[in-house]
């Protein structure tokens, strides 16, 4: 199962505790801090050669201490990083992470995240993949013109694609530009709110009556209620999630993913593919950082046979 990642990168700053809320002038303390391995591509990737996928890391990185730990970190998990680029003349992202027991708040610095442009897309092995994914589709703003040509040119080679949004920091949301994508688009993988702000919509349930006439499979994330599951012709379903207590929900949504382009590839569907796929990112909230607790298909099974909620 050969996966090809083209993602942006940045480092995670989490600081843990239960009230992180700053105060100007005065002084508070944390429970925890780490300096951990960041962006919503590389926390996917990561997932899937957990699970054990053989995946492959498309990015560009500063030539500085941020961008050669996400490298080797990268490495670490049995990513290939071949085709990660590291610039002198530019600074690595880095994402500050505030996580609490039930949510969690990011602020970013760009640096890299957005510059990855198509010249720098090795295409014979993009071609050779199984599946192509990409997430963050709002911060890599160097190829957000370029995804819907890439994967039809992708599916027309016989290789599977998905993606991920991530939020909007500017608030455009390219409605537009998302329905003529998922037409290409084998697994489009957006959060509840991400999905409801690209629609314009209050409620989940007012998206189906708004999706484009074509597209394939849209996997929403509902955080700890679960995931839902909408396909051309049939009724969208809601699959529960698994009752675990999290430690830290950085990444869970990524490991989701990973979760669920393999159950995809392994030929699960349906409910099924979704179960998979939320087991993963219920075993991701039990570490501290998008990659402090990555799925293996052994704590998958045993969750899995456990039951949901």
């Amino acid at each position: 199962m050969r996966v090809v990642v083209i993602g942006e990168l940045n480092v995670d700053v989490i600081l843990s505790g239960g009230d992180l809320m700053p105060e100007w002038n005065r002084e508070k303390l944390i429970d925890s801090f780490d300096i951990v391995l960041g962006s919503s591509s590389a926390i996917t990737a990561c997932a899937l050669a957990s699970i054990g996928a053989k995946v492959e890391f498309v990015s560009i990185v500063g030539d500085d201490d941020f961008g050669r730990l996400c490298i080797r970190e990268l490495k670490r998990m049995n990513v290939n990083t071949d085709e990660i680029k590291l610039d002198t003349q530019l600074k690595t992202g880095v994402t500050l992470s505030f996580s609490t027991p039930n949510d969690r708040g990011l602020l970013t610095y760009m640096g890299t995240i957005p510059l990855l442009r198509p010249e720098a897309l090795p295409m014979e092995k993009l071609i050779a993949a199984d599946h192509v994914h990409f997430g963050s589709f709002y911060l890599q703003e160097g190829m957000r013109d370029h995804w819907e040509t890439l994967f039809e040119q992708l599916r027309e080679q016989g290789v599977s694609t998905s993606f991920d949004t991530g939020w909007d920091v500017h608030g455009l949301w390219y409605r537009e530009k998302i329905d003529r994508l998922m037409a290409h688009t084998d697994l489009f993988i957006p959060s509840e709110e991400e999905i409801t702000h690209i629609y314009g919509v209050e409620l989940l349930n007012e998206v189906k009556a708004l999706l484009p006439e074509k597209f394939n499979i849209l996997a929403v994330k509902c955080g700890s209620l679960g995931a839902a599951l909408y396909a051309p012709g049939k009724e969208p379903k809601h699959v529960h999630s698994f009752k675990v207590t999290p430690v830290d929900t950085t990444g869970a949504g990524d490991a989701f993913n990973a979760g669920l382009i393999y159950a995809y590839l392994s030929g699960l569907r349906d409910e099924d593919m979704i179960k998979f796929a939320n087991a993963c990112g219920a075993i991701s909230t039990q570490g501290v950082g998008g990659t402090g607790s990555l799925p293996t298909m052994e704590s998958i099974q045993a969750l899995m046979e456990k039951g949901q909620n």
